[in-house]
């Protein structure tokens, strides 16, 4: 039995759901945008009041890790902190991106696409202006290029277009439709991200007991945290001086 409850954060994206034995059982989220604070807990405490369960009956609890958006991680992951404290459960730490692809993967078999095993697929997140966090996997799930935040230009991705398929998904891929041309380059503009995604990677590391220690996990920013002085902020300053 492997009750584990697993949290998505990294995006606009607010989405909890609830797996037995890495099969999906439950599941609430909403797409509008910072609501995580507001909405998270309360969808933790409806998966778990429907199903007749409390924290204490999971087996662990599942956070995507990032990157994404930092306020989205630090939520998501201080309320998965603070269910392992209150009721001595393991966490696990799922890599946002994998679980994109995990979920992409998924998608277009469930379409009926036909996948060669030299396809790429580039789960995307969107890290403003012309810059995405990605990360590239083969069809096969081997990490082809690993997570970084790349800043996009018509060559960026030319060296694999000239040879494989490329699947390109995610809220950074819309970005990428006018300037990467070819056709090679499949975009999935309707592709969301889920919480439902991290199942098969949260059932596996529960398996081989892959846990983090929770006193000392933090999310995966890639990118400090820069606070920004909003523009009608900044004129206003420059008129009073």
């Amino acid at each position: 039995m492997s009750m584990i409850l697993n949290i998505e954060t990294a995006t606009d994206i607010c989405s909890v759901s609830l797996s037995n034995n890495g099969i999906l059982k439950d599941i609430r989220e909403i797409s509008e945008g910072r609501s995580h604070a507001g909405t998270l807990t309360v969808f933790i405490n409806e998966i778990l009041e429907s199903n007749k369960l409390s924290a204490c009956d999971l087996n662990a609890v599942a956070v995507s890790m990032g990157p994404g958006s930092y306020t989205g991680l630090r939520i998501g992951v201080s309320v998965a902190k603070g269910i392992c404290y209150g009721a001595d459960l393991p966490l696990i730490a799922i890599p946002t991106l994998e679980a994109m692809f995990v979920g992409m993967q998924d998608k277009l078999r469930l379409e009926g696409m036909d996948i060669k095993s030299d396809d790429i697929f580039a789960p995307m997140i969107d890290a403003r202006r012309m810059e995405v966090y990605l990360a590239l996997f083969n069809a096969e799930g081997n990490v082809v290029k690993e997570t970084s935040a790349v800043i996009i230009e018509p060559e960026t991705f030319q060296s694999y277009l000239r040879k494989n398929k490329m699947y390109f998904f995610g809220s950074g891929s819309e970005k990428l439709s006018n300037i990467i041309i070819s056709e090679n380059a499949i975009f999935n503009g309707g592709f969301k991200i889920s919480s439902s995604y991290m199942i098969p990677i949260a059932q596996m590391k529960f398996e081989k007991q892959q846990f983090e220690n929770i006193a000392y996990f933090e999310p995966f920013y890639l990118k400090d945290f820069l606070a920004t002085i909003p523009k009608d902020k900044m004129k206003f300053k420059t008129e009073a001086d």
